[in-house]
Protein backbone atom coordinates (compact mmCIF):
# COMPACT_ATOMS: atom_id res chain seq x y z
CA UNK A 1 0.00 0.00 0.00
CA UNK A 2 1.77 3.47 -1.02
CA UNK A 3 -1.02 5.79 -0.10
CA UNK A 4 -4.50 6.15 2.17
CA UNK A 5 -6.99 6.55 -0.45
CA UNK A 6 -10.59 8.38 1.04
CA UNK A 7 -13.38 7.08 -0.39
CA UNK A 8 -16.53 8.58 0.96
CA UNK A 9 -19.55 6.60 1.60
CA UNK A 10 -22.72 7.37 -0.92
CA UNK A 11 -25.40 9.66 -0.55
CA UNK A 12 -28.62 7.95 -0.15
CA UNK A 13 -30.23 10.89 -2.63
CA UNK A 14 -28.26 11.74 -5.24
CA UNK A 15 -27.63 14.36 -7.23
CA UNK A 16 -29.09 14.52 -11.55
CA UNK A 17 -29.89 17.44 -14.02
CA UNK A 18 -32.74 18.47 -12.66
CA UNK A 19 -31.36 19.23 -9.04
CA UNK A 20 -30.96 22.57 -8.44
CA UNK A 21 -27.49 23.44 -6.07
CA UNK A 22 -26.79 26.85 -4.13
CA UNK A 23 -23.13 26.85 -3.03
CA UNK A 24 -22.04 29.49 -0.57
CA UNK A 25 -19.00 30.18 1.64
CA UNK A 26 -15.17 29.85 1.06
CA UNK A 27 -13.31 30.32 -1.79
CA UNK A 28 -13.40 26.64 -1.98
CA UNK A 29 -17.16 27.24 -2.78
CA UNK A 30 -16.25 28.85 -6.06
CA UNK A 31 -14.00 25.89 -7.53
CA UNK A 32 -17.04 23.63 -6.77
CA UNK A 33 -19.73 25.28 -7.97
CA UNK A 34 -17.69 26.28 -11.53
CA UNK A 35 -17.10 22.89 -11.77
CA UNK A 36 -21.33 22.45 -11.57
CA UNK A 37 -21.65 25.27 -14.00
CA UNK A 38 -19.07 23.76 -16.32
CA UNK A 39 -21.15 20.24 -16.42
CA UNK A 40 -24.42 22.02 -16.80
CA UNK A 41 -25.88 21.99 -13.79
CA UNK A 42 -28.56 24.06 -12.20
CA UNK A 43 -26.40 25.91 -9.98
CA UNK A 44 -26.28 29.54 -7.98
CA UNK A 45 -22.48 29.73 -6.97
CA UNK A 46 -21.53 31.93 -3.99
CA UNK A 47 -23.84 34.38 -4.85
CA UNK A 48 -22.57 37.13 -1.45
CA UNK A 49 -19.20 36.64 -2.59
CA UNK A 50 -16.71 34.31 -0.49
CA UNK A 51 -17.46 34.24 3.61
CA UNK A 52 -15.51 32.09 5.40
CA UNK A 53 -16.36 31.71 8.83
CA UNK A 54 -20.16 29.63 9.63
CA UNK A 55 -21.25 32.53 11.86
CA UNK A 56 -21.12 34.92 8.35
CA UNK A 57 -22.03 32.29 6.00
CA UNK A 58 -25.20 31.53 8.32
CA UNK A 59 -26.26 35.21 8.43
CA UNK A 60 -26.50 35.73 5.08
CA UNK A 61 -28.77 32.88 4.41
CA UNK A 62 -30.88 34.07 7.02
CA UNK A 63 -30.92 37.34 5.93
CA UNK A 64 -32.16 35.70 2.30
CA UNK A 65 -34.81 33.25 3.96
CA UNK A 66 -36.32 35.84 6.02
CA UNK A 67 -36.00 38.60 3.15
CA UNK A 68 -34.39 40.76 5.41
CA UNK A 69 -32.54 44.17 5.17
CA UNK A 70 -29.16 43.66 6.80
CA UNK A 71 -28.12 46.47 9.66
CA UNK A 72 -28.04 49.98 8.81
CA UNK A 73 -24.99 49.77 11.24
CA UNK A 74 -22.82 47.16 9.35
CA UNK A 75 -22.46 49.91 6.39
CA UNK A 76 -18.91 51.19 6.52
CA UNK A 77 -17.28 54.01 4.17
CA UNK A 78 -13.25 53.07 3.44
CA UNK A 79 -11.58 55.11 1.13
CA UNK A 80 -13.86 56.36 -0.81
CA UNK A 81 -16.68 52.81 -1.01
CA UNK A 82 -19.00 51.53 0.92
CA UNK A 83 -19.23 48.28 2.10
CA UNK A 84 -21.11 46.09 4.65
CA UNK A 85 -19.66 44.02 7.39
CA UNK A 86 -21.64 41.13 6.52
CA UNK A 87 -20.64 41.22 2.64
CA UNK A 88 -17.56 40.59 0.22
CA UNK A 89 -15.91 43.80 -0.57
CA UNK A 90 -16.95 42.60 -4.23
CA UNK A 91 -20.34 44.39 -2.58
CA UNK A 92 -19.05 48.09 -2.33
CA UNK A 93 -20.21 51.30 -4.05
CA UNK A 94 -19.11 55.08 -3.84
CA UNK A 95 -22.96 55.02 -3.92
CA UNK A 96 -24.20 53.64 -0.65
CA UNK A 97 -28.02 53.69 -2.21
CA UNK A 98 -26.34 51.65 -5.14
CA UNK A 99 -24.70 49.23 -2.84
CA UNK A 100 -27.99 48.61 -0.49
CA UNK A 101 -29.86 47.70 -4.07
CA UNK A 102 -27.57 45.59 -5.19
CA UNK A 103 -27.56 42.98 -1.48
CA UNK A 104 -31.01 43.36 -1.80
CA UNK A 105 -31.27 42.53 -5.02
CA UNK A 106 -28.96 39.33 -4.31
CA UNK A 107 -30.52 38.46 -1.44
CA UNK A 108 -33.79 38.52 -3.07
CA UNK A 109 -32.24 36.35 -5.64
CA UNK A 110 -31.25 33.70 -3.26
CA UNK A 111 -34.50 34.04 -1.70
CA UNK A 112 -35.97 32.84 -4.51
CA UNK A 113 -33.55 30.07 -5.37
CA UNK A 114 -33.74 28.63 -2.29
CA UNK A 115 -37.73 28.25 -2.58
CA UNK A 116 -37.08 25.35 -4.86
CA UNK A 117 -33.34 24.51 -4.41
CA UNK A 118 -32.79 20.27 -3.94
CA UNK A 119 -28.85 21.30 -2.40
CA UNK A 120 -26.86 23.68 -0.41
CA UNK A 121 -23.41 22.92 0.10
CA UNK A 122 -21.70 25.02 2.54
CA UNK A 123 -17.88 25.04 2.54
CA UNK A 124 -16.32 26.39 5.52
CA UNK A 125 -13.30 28.18 5.69
CA UNK A 126 -11.93 29.11 9.41
CA UNK A 127 -13.47 29.22 12.94
CA UNK A 128 -11.16 32.29 13.61
CA UNK A 129 -13.53 35.14 13.48
CA UNK A 130 -13.24 39.04 13.77
CA UNK A 131 -15.61 40.68 15.84
CA UNK A 132 -15.81 44.63 16.13
CA UNK A 133 -15.89 46.05 19.09
CA UNK A 134 -18.43 49.15 19.15
CA UNK A 135 -21.10 47.25 17.23
CA UNK A 136 -20.28 43.63 19.29
CA UNK A 137 -20.53 41.45 16.54
CA UNK A 138 -18.82 38.99 14.44
CA UNK A 139 -17.91 40.52 10.63
CA UNK A 140 -17.49 39.00 7.55
CA UNK A 141 -14.83 41.07 5.85
CA UNK A 142 -12.83 43.68 7.93
CA UNK A 143 -12.60 46.44 4.59
CA UNK A 144 -9.34 47.46 5.91
CA UNK A 145 -10.91 48.85 8.49
CA UNK A 146 -7.85 49.46 11.38
CA UNK A 147 -7.63 46.36 13.70
CA UNK A 148 -7.88 48.36 16.55
CA UNK A 149 -12.01 48.40 16.16
CA UNK A 150 -11.67 44.17 16.19
CA UNK A 151 -11.15 41.87 18.75
CA UNK A 152 -10.24 38.06 16.88
CA UNK A 153 -11.07 34.90 18.97
CA UNK A 154 -12.05 31.17 17.59
CA UNK A 155 -15.50 30.03 17.67
CA UNK A 156 -16.53 27.59 20.43
CA UNK A 157 -17.79 24.38 18.79
CA UNK A 158 -20.74 25.03 20.42
CA UNK A 159 -21.89 28.06 19.14
CA UNK A 160 -21.43 26.78 15.59
CA UNK A 161 -23.58 23.83 15.91
CA UNK A 162 -26.17 26.13 17.71
CA UNK A 163 -26.06 28.48 14.49
CA UNK A 164 -26.60 25.11 12.11
CA UNK A 165 -29.80 23.95 14.24
CA UNK A 166 -31.44 27.37 14.18
CA UNK A 167 -30.49 27.16 10.02
CA UNK A 168 -31.68 23.70 9.54
CA UNK A 169 -34.86 24.77 11.55
CA UNK A 170 -35.62 27.09 9.07
CA UNK A 171 -34.81 25.91 5.76
CA UNK A 172 -36.71 22.76 6.90
CA UNK A 173 -39.51 25.36 7.50
CA UNK A 174 -38.74 27.13 4.07
CA UNK A 175 -38.21 24.21 1.27
CA UNK A 176 -38.61 20.94 3.57
CA UNK A 177 -36.74 18.63 0.74
CA UNK A 178 -34.06 20.59 0.85
CA UNK A 179 -30.30 18.67 1.49
CA UNK A 180 -27.59 20.23 3.38
CA UNK A 181 -24.37 19.00 2.65
CA UNK A 182 -21.21 20.55 4.36
CA UNK A 183 -17.38 20.75 3.73
CA UNK A 184 -14.28 21.82 5.55
CA UNK A 185 -12.71 23.89 2.97
CA UNK A 186 -8.62 22.45 2.00
CA UNK A 187 -7.73 26.02 1.66
CA UNK A 188 -5.14 26.61 4.20
CA UNK A 189 -5.29 29.62 6.72
CA UNK A 190 -1.44 30.82 7.60
CA UNK A 191 -2.57 34.38 8.51
CA UNK A 192 -2.88 32.89 12.03
CA UNK A 193 0.00 30.41 11.80
CA UNK A 194 -0.31 26.63 10.76
CA UNK A 195 -0.64 25.62 14.32
CA UNK A 196 -4.07 27.45 14.32
CA UNK A 197 -4.95 26.98 11.12
CA UNK A 198 -5.08 23.27 12.77
CA UNK A 199 -7.02 24.17 15.72
CA UNK A 200 -9.74 26.04 13.23
CA UNK A 201 -9.93 23.28 11.01
CA UNK A 202 -10.33 21.29 13.97
CA UNK A 203 -12.95 23.08 15.56
CA UNK A 204 -15.12 23.12 11.79
CA UNK A 205 -14.67 19.56 11.84
CA UNK A 206 -15.97 18.20 15.38
CA UNK A 207 -18.68 20.86 14.99
CA UNK A 208 -19.61 19.42 11.59
CA UNK A 209 -19.47 15.24 12.87
CA UNK A 210 -21.92 16.63 16.08
CA UNK A 211 -24.48 18.42 13.43
CA UNK A 212 -24.95 15.73 11.10
CA UNK A 213 -24.65 12.82 13.71
CA UNK A 214 -27.83 14.60 14.82
CA UNK A 215 -29.85 15.32 11.22
CA UNK A 216 -30.55 13.01 8.79
CA UNK A 217 -31.49 15.75 6.11
CA UNK A 218 -27.30 16.81 6.36
CA UNK A 219 -24.09 15.23 4.59
CA UNK A 220 -20.89 16.04 5.53
CA UNK A 221 -18.11 15.98 1.99
CA UNK A 222 -14.56 15.41 3.13
CA UNK A 223 -12.79 18.04 1.10
CA UNK A 224 -9.84 18.65 3.82
CA UNK A 225 -9.37 15.62 4.40
CA UNK A 226 -9.09 14.46 0.74
CA UNK A 227 -6.48 17.07 0.62
CA UNK A 228 -4.46 16.13 3.76
CA UNK A 229 -4.87 12.83 4.33
CA UNK A 230 -5.54 11.39 0.59
CA UNK A 231 -3.20 13.93 -2.00
CA UNK A 232 -0.95 14.95 1.49
CA UNK A 233 2.04 15.94 -1.22
CA UNK A 234 2.98 19.83 -1.82
CA UNK A 235 2.96 19.20 -5.69
CA UNK A 236 -0.71 19.43 -5.48
CA UNK A 237 -1.29 22.84 -4.31
CA UNK A 238 -0.69 26.02 -6.28
CA UNK A 239 2.64 28.04 -5.84
CA UNK A 240 1.38 29.83 -2.83
CA UNK A 241 0.91 26.74 -0.94
CA UNK A 242 -2.42 27.33 0.44
CA UNK A 243 -4.99 26.53 -2.30
CA UNK A 244 -5.05 23.32 -3.82
CA UNK A 245 -3.61 22.84 -7.63
CA UNK A 246 -6.45 22.49 -10.42
CA UNK A 247 -5.06 18.68 -10.77
CA UNK A 248 -6.40 18.59 -6.73
CA UNK A 249 -9.45 20.15 -7.21
CA UNK A 250 -10.63 17.88 -10.01
CA UNK A 251 -9.52 14.77 -7.94
CA UNK A 252 -11.81 16.40 -5.64
CA UNK A 253 -14.61 16.85 -7.44
CA UNK A 254 -14.47 13.35 -8.86
CA UNK A 255 -14.65 12.07 -5.54
CA UNK A 256 -17.74 14.24 -5.28
CA UNK A 257 -19.48 13.38 -7.99
CA UNK A 258 -18.87 9.12 -7.16
CA UNK A 259 -20.61 9.83 -4.10
CA UNK A 260 -23.32 12.38 -4.72
CA UNK A 261 -24.31 11.71 -8.55
CA UNK A 262 -26.52 9.27 -10.08
CA UNK A 263 -24.88 7.05 -12.45
CA UNK A 264 -26.72 8.17 -15.37
CA UNK A 265 -25.90 11.63 -14.84
CA UNK A 266 -22.13 10.44 -14.07
CA UNK A 267 -22.40 8.82 -17.81
CA UNK A 268 -24.00 12.47 -19.01
CA UNK A 269 -20.73 14.28 -17.92
CA UNK A 270 -18.41 11.71 -19.69
CA UNK A 271 -20.23 12.39 -22.77
CA UNK A 272 -20.24 16.28 -22.10
CA UNK A 273 -16.49 16.14 -20.83
CA UNK A 274 -16.18 14.71 -24.65
CA UNK A 275 -17.54 17.34 -26.05
CA UNK A 276 -16.09 20.20 -24.04
CA UNK A 277 -12.91 19.05 -25.22
CA UNK A 278 -14.10 19.56 -29.10
CA UNK A 279 -15.53 22.94 -27.88
CA UNK A 280 -12.11 24.14 -26.92
CA UNK A 281 -10.36 22.91 -29.73
CA UNK A 282 -8.74 25.76 -31.67
CA UNK A 283 -8.84 24.53 -35.47
CA UNK A 284 -5.58 26.07 -37.69
CA UNK A 285 -7.64 26.22 -40.49
CA UNK A 286 -11.33 26.79 -40.04
CA UNK A 287 -12.31 26.15 -43.42
CA UNK A 288 -10.49 23.02 -44.17
CA UNK A 289 -12.45 19.97 -45.11
CA UNK A 290 -11.04 18.55 -42.25
CA UNK A 291 -12.11 20.79 -39.49
CA UNK A 292 -15.68 21.06 -41.05
CA UNK A 293 -16.71 17.69 -40.75
CA UNK A 294 -14.89 17.81 -37.02
CA UNK A 295 -17.56 20.59 -36.00
CA UNK A 296 -20.50 18.76 -38.00
CA UNK A 297 -19.67 15.50 -36.32
CA UNK A 298 -19.79 17.61 -32.75
CA UNK A 299 -23.14 19.64 -33.96
CA UNK A 300 -24.28 15.79 -34.05
CA UNK A 301 -22.54 14.93 -30.49
CA UNK A 302 -24.59 17.84 -28.87
CA UNK A 303 -27.65 17.03 -30.13
CA UNK A 304 -27.66 13.86 -28.68
CA UNK A 305 -27.14 15.61 -25.31
CA UNK A 306 -30.22 18.31 -26.32
CA UNK A 307 -32.62 16.66 -24.00
CA UNK A 308 -30.72 16.62 -20.98
CA UNK A 309 -29.80 20.69 -20.79
CA UNK A 310 -29.62 23.23 -22.43
CA UNK A 311 -26.58 23.40 -25.49
CA UNK A 312 -28.40 26.59 -27.48
CA UNK A 313 -25.07 28.86 -26.55
CA UNK A 314 -22.58 25.92 -28.05
CA UNK A 315 -24.77 24.88 -30.90
CA UNK A 316 -24.85 28.36 -31.74
CA UNK A 317 -21.14 29.05 -31.62
CA UNK A 318 -20.77 25.80 -33.51
CA UNK A 319 -22.97 26.63 -36.56
CA UNK A 320 -21.00 30.31 -36.93
CA UNK A 321 -18.41 28.27 -38.22
CA UNK A 322 -20.30 26.40 -40.84
CA UNK A 323 -19.03 27.43 -44.26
Amino acid sequence: MFRTEINPAAAQKKINFSSSILTIGSCFSDAMGYRFRQNKFSVLVNPFGTAYNPISIIRLLEYALNKQTPPESGFVNTQGLWAHYDFHSQFSSPDKEELKSRILTALAQVHEFLKCADYLLITLGTAMVYEHETLNAIVSNCHKVPAREFSKSLLEEAKIIDAFKRLQEKLHAFNPSIKLILTVSPVRHLKETLELNMVSKSILRTACYKFIMQHENANYFPSYEIMIDDLRDYRFYKPDMLHPSDVAEDYIWSKFTAAYLDEETLQLIQKWSVVQKALNHRPFNIASEGHQKFIQHTIEQLLELSDKFDITEELNKLKAQLL
